[in-house]
């Protein structure tokens, strides 16, 4: 199952960056520890992640979570129905 991010300036992308970031990771870092954990990925697809240009898969955003010990809903921190 994916979600689907809006297009608008702040997506679960922004946080996903945000977490990557306050773990003190690069992009290849994060990439090599979903590797680890079974998520076939690019840097480059997870680059559109972050950037929200391309769908999330709910197995990609678990993944995260635990690679940056964080709770699933912290990734929509900050986005609103408004």
């Amino acid at each position: 199952m994916k979600i689907k991010q809006d297009k608008n300036k702040y997506n679960i992308g922004t946080n996903i960056r945000k977490f990557r970031m306050a773990n003190h990771l690069t992009q290849e870092q994060t990439v090599a520890k979903l590797q680890l954990l079974g998520i076939e990925i690019s840097r480059g697809s997870y680059s559109h992640l972050e950037c929200g240009l391309d769908n999330i898969r709910v197995e990609e955003l678990l993944s995260l979570a635990e690679i940056f010990h964080v709770e699933v809903a912290d990734f929509f921190e900050g986005i609103s129905l408004h």
